[in-house]
């Protein structure tokens, strides 16, 4: 049987069906922008972390709350502080000392125009030095008159000179003697003149009264210095300030109805807040008998056990008076100190808002005392952990926050 021939239809090429292929392409290319533009709107509209100001929860030492029966806050002071001046009025012609110097005791710190003393003082000693002159005169003048006094009386006992010859040469030595005795008065009159112009020139030196460090500087050359206010204010009653910084305390008004919590020898643990990490051991001092009838306060005198570079005068301290008296020790439980603006009552309870990974977690809280500016929290908090201080109410328990750098 033959073969069958070929026909047309058996040379056309085979095409493919293209337009299911490009209708897929679409549709894939469809849910990309949808997926894509779902993805932007959920970045967009996703809700943004709240920046928050935070602070580190701080232990306050192996001590608890039991022992610490008093907070307060108070200023470091010098019991040794004064602003030099002049014991006389001039114009300043030099000044030695600069802030920050340290000075001894009786080192010069300024001196005042001396001119018209000085002159006063050379007047002085030249009639020191002519009634000396004087006194020598007259010492001769009455050995002279005594060697003619014996001269007389010899001749007085040979019967050659007159009885009033021998008077008169015994009143001259008399009267010599009493001269003598006036100079001699008038040289010590002229000694303490000089003595008072020595003096008053010194007080034109302005030396320091005690060691310490020099806190401000007063006055310039030029200016005018007095111990009183004078001239209008333009006259200058300081040199400088000097403060002996071995007489560093901390000065506290304590409250009246709390000061039956404070006695001499405490022990107190004072913060300054340039070094809030930093824990000082102090000790009181004394308790002032007496209170402030307008502030219901009892002023305390609390001292540091070791002094210390960083501390200065005039810097705010928070104290912490600790419970004196045996079982202390044994019932300590440690608590930590936070600012009082990360803590707040919400429906009866103490909670502060921690900050943990990224997230706001809100926490109950047990307060075992405050003060205005910081909060002693003894449960729920530990040491290192970081609260958010002035957070909103608002402020969701795991909402996303951001620390503020």
């Amino acid at each position: 049987m033959a073969a069958d021939k070929p026909s047309l239809d058996d040379l056309r090429i085979a095409r493919p069906q293209s337009r299911g292929s490009w209708s897929l392409g679409w549709l894939a290319l469809l849910v990309l922008l949808l997926v894509g533009g779902a993805a932007l709107l959920w970045w967009f509209s996703r809700p943004k972390p709240l920046t928050v100001r935070t602070a580190v929860a701080r232990s306050v030492g192996g001590a608890g709350a039991e022992r610490i029966v008093l907070n307060a806050s108070g200023y470091v002071i010098a019991r040794r502080e004064a602003t030099v001046s002049s014991k006389v009025t001039g114009k300043v012609v030099e000044v030695l000392v600069e802030e920050g110097m340290r000075v001894q005791e009786g080192q010069v710190l300024a001196r005042l125009d001396d001119t018209n003393l000085r002159a006063g003082f050379r007047l002085a000693e030249a009639q020191l030095a002519s009634a000396q002159a004087a006194l020598e005169e007259t010492r001769v003048r009455i050995k002279e008159a005594e060697i003619h006094l014996r001269r007389t009386v010899d001749l007085a006992k040979s019967r050659i000179s007159a009885q009033a010859e021998l008077d008169r040469a015994e009143a001259e030595v008399e009267s010599l003697k009493a001269r003598l005795a006036q100079q001699q008065a008038q040289v010590r009159v002229a000694e303490r003149e000089v003595a008072s112009w020595q003096s008053q020139l010194d007080d034109t030196i302005i030396r320091a009264p005690f060691s310490g460090i020099v806190t401000s500087k007063n006055a310039q050359p030029g200016e005018m210095i007095s111990p009183v206010s004078a001239g209008g204010g333009f006259t200058r009653t300081g040199i400088c300030t000097i403060v002996d910084m071995d007489s560093l305390e901390v000065e506290i008004d304590v409250n009246e109805s709390y000061i039956n919590r404070v006695q001499p020898g405490q022990a107190v643990e004072a913060t300054l807040d340039a070094y809030p990490d930093w824990k000082i051991a102090c000790k009181v001092i004394a308790i002032i008998p007496t209170a402030n009838r307008q502030k219901s306060t009892v002023r305390v005198r609390v001292g540091f056990d070791r002094l210390d570079p960083r501390i200065l005068p005039e810097m705010g301290v928070k104290v912490a008076f600790r419970e004196s008296g045996p079982g202390s020790e044994s019932n300590a439980v440690p608590v930590v100190r936070v600012p009082t603006a990360a803590v707040r009552t919400l429906e009866g309870r103490e909670v502060v808002m921690v900050l943990t990974n990224g997230r706001a977690e809100r926490r109950a809280v047990g307060v075992a005392s405050r003060d205005p500016d910081s909060v002693l929290i003894r449960a729920g908090l530990k040491d290192g952990e970081k609260v958010i201080v002035n957070w909103p109410e608002s402020l969701a328990d795991g909402a996303p926050v951001e620390e503020l750098p």
